[in-house]
């Protein structure tokens, strides 16, 4: 591995610590291990090589080498073009951990040549104005931040240089990106702020809250923490305020999500990030409220958020539409950031919970499984021509004109490792279950576990420490919801079956009589090496139905199992009208192990799922063209799955049968 002591954060700071990606191994050919090979083989490359042939790093070559000359919209449609070499970096990062490799290195670190000349002396870094500092980019404004507020993303390009530079550290020991984005950071917190000459703006576009407090835990100093709680105390109270970007009011007197789902995301995010590492009260208030929001009233089957094209906004509450549903990838993505967040600062499950829901659905099926292909919208049905994707199109594509949701699947998959653990005082929990190896560090002494699993396709969980250095230290094992009959963490939807599904812990072979606690999980006193440790959760498809404030769903139901959710799609079920189809009130399940998809949008090769077939009726006319329901086999996939075969019918939320 290419970490090294040096990459340590110099501050902890959440209550609940997570478990670095550079200690979290995940295993070649398991479920998540096959997507971080696709992001190394496919995604990461793609993003590369668009970084190239859109001219991302062209705009940096010429900020270095300014020019009165240059009309810089020609070059780059949005000034935000920046963070797609930003983000690209801090996936190649991330895999570098899971795939060290030398070439990759040293890639990224020309590409960082290319990124540091275009630096002012003053730190500051924003190509759009910096080509042309007489003509900059129409959304830049005729000096630095007087356009912040609206359109100009200087602030929004720090937050993922932050991110990407911090990564880049943790993953190889060097501080040549830190350096930059540090000297950047330096820059805004001379000029952006409440004192006297200084620009008084928040970001129109939200993260650089999320990036600055990244880097108070790396560097120790508070001056970046505070600079970052200077942007949210500050949302409200300056020139601009609309619900579009959540500056309609101060941030503590907010109380539900509302407006741009991705600038809403990130944002709270970074309220997060502030209640936890300040202990502000204000802010946990508010950032509870806001969550408990979502997850009542704005959240997606799925686990995506953003109900509205128009704005790619949230919607009003229970607002949920299917087919018209935004639901774009970033947003999800900004819902993994928020649920970790809220984790290490509350400690309890129901934030894993919505993290592995949005995590196995709303995130995955923005790319394809190749990774090679992107949605930019993920919609709950289509019926084949519907244009949901900002560019026109019905099936993921390779790129967009605004690439924000590939670049940020590129970064994102990538990070994962890091969400799998997480560590308070003598206890280790076990947040989310994938086939790895782990070392960690427990109040300052060594465990290595090493886990086998087929997660999500089965509920069979085999955690072995391998060695444990630390006699007091406790496994915490979360008890998913979705075992706990609890679909998400409010009334929004419930299961309809009378199931009684089932759980189980062995340690060492012998069956552990253990009782979840408030927070949501199962204490393993006392592990030592050498125990094995056996988790067993019951893994049958299940009914859902929506909270009758949903309109969209009355009288549908959809299908899970485990922490997936399923669709039908055309491609399944040999013509059989998916929308006039009804599943029987309390249907029977078949499960079909490694049902096999041909990814035709694609690399043409069949990838392997769990699939399920039920029992249901058809309406359709017979030959005398009178109505009759017909009994047919129903097909369904897991959500992330669909449309690898072309664009057609398919739906999440089915027509329920009462017969």
């Amino acid at each position: 591995m290419y970490a090294s002591s040096h990459a340590q954060p110099a501050v902890t700071g959440y209550p609940y610590q997570q478990v670095p990606f550079t200690e979290v191994k995940l295993s070649a050919g398991s479920f998540w291990g096959n997507r971080l090979k696709a992001a190394k083989d496919v995604t990461i490359p793609l993003a590369f090589s668009k970084c190239q042939t859109e001219h991302r790093y062209d705009n940096f070559v010429k900020a270095a080498h300014p020019s009165d000359d240059y009309v810089v919209n020609k070059f780059m449609i949005f000034p935000f073009d920046d963070t797609d070499v930003y983000k690209t970096i801090e996936g190649a990062s991330y895999i570098l951990q899971s795939y060290p490799d030398k070439k990759l290195k040293n890639y990224i670190d020309s590409v960082l040549n290319i990124v540091a000349a275009a630096q002012e002396p003053d730190g500051y870094l924003y190509t759009a104005r910096t080509m042309n500092p007489k003509h900059p980019h129409p959304w830049s404004g005729n000096k630095r931040w007087v356009q912040e507020e609206v359109l100009s993303h200087e602030l929004y390009n720090l937050g993922h240089m932050l991110d990407a530079a911090v990564a880049h550290y943790q993953a190889t020991g060097s501080k040549k990106f830190l350096d930059i984005a540090r000297k950047y950071a330096d820059c805004v917190v001379r000029e952006v702020g409440p004192k006297p000459g200084q620009a008084c703006v928040v970001p129109g576009h939200q993260i650089a809250e999320m990036g600055l407090a990244k880097l108070y835990l790396v560097t120790g100093d508070h001056k970046y923490l505070d600079e970052a709680k200077f942007f949210l105390d500050y949302r409200g109270k300056t020139s601009i305020k609309n619900i579009y970007s959540q500056s309609d009011k101060p941030v503590t007197e907010q109380t539900e999500a509302w407006g741009h789902a991705v600038r809403a995301g990130y944002m709270y995010a970074g309220m997060a990030d502030i209640a936890a590492l300040t202990g502000d009260t204000a802010y946990v208030k508010a950032i509870d409220k806001i969550w408990e929001n979502i997850v009542s009233k704005k959240y997606y089957l799925t686990g995506g958020v953003g109900a509205r094209h128009e704005g790619e906004a949230f919607g009003a509450d229970y607002e949920l539409p299917n087919m018209t549903a935004y639901n774009e990838t970033c947003a999800a993505i900004a819902q993994c950031y928020l649920n970790l967040r809220l984790f290490m600062l509350h400690g309890e499950s129901k934030y894993i919970d919505c993290l592995e829901r949005t995590l196995y659905n709303g995130v995955i099926s923005g790319m394809s499984v190749d990774g090679g292909k992107f949605f930019y919208p993920n919609p709950l049905s289509s019926d084949g021509v519907y244009k949901f994707n900002s560019d026109g199109t019905t099936t993921r594509q390779p790129w967009f004109g605004c690439a924000c949701c590939p670049s940020n699947l590129s970064r994102f998959i990538p990070s994962i490792p890091g969400y799998v653990y997480a560590v308070k005082n003598n206890n280790v929990y076990v947040n989310l279950f994938m086939a790895s190896d782990a070392k960690l560090k427990v109040e300052g002494k060594d465990i290595e576990l090493h886990t086998t699993t087929a997660y999500p396709w089965n509920g069979n969980i085999n955690i072995k420490v391998v060695n444990n250095k630390n006699s007091k230290a406790n496994m915490m094992i979360r008890i998913p919801g979705w075992i706990r009959n609890e679909v998400v963490p409010s009334d929004l939807y419930k299961f309809t079956d009378n199931s009684n599904a089932s759980w189980m812990i062995t340690r060492n072979g012998k069956k552990v009589e253990a009782t979840i606690n408030p927070q949501g999980y199962v204490c393993l006193k006392n592990i030592k090496k050498g125990d094995n440790i056996a988790i067993s959760f019951d893994m049958q498809p299940r009914t859902v139905v929506a909270n009758s404030h949903v309109k969209d769903d009355k009288g549908l139901v959809a299908v899970e199992r485990g922490p997936l959710v399923y669709c039908a799609e055309w491609a399944d079920n040999n013509g059989v009208s998916i929308q006039n189809t009804f599943l029987r009130n309390n249907p029977t399940f078949k499960l079909i192990n490694d049902y096999s998809i041909v990814n035709t949008e694609a690399d043409g090769k069949p990838f392997k799922v769990d699939a399920i077939t039920t029992d249901a009726q058809v309406l359709e006319r017979n030959a005398n063209g009178d109505l009759q329901l017909k009994n047919v086999d129903l097909t369904l996939i897991p959500y992330y799955a669909w449309n690898h075969r072309g664009a057609g019918h398919m739906y999440v939320w089915l027509q329920n049968k009462l017969k």
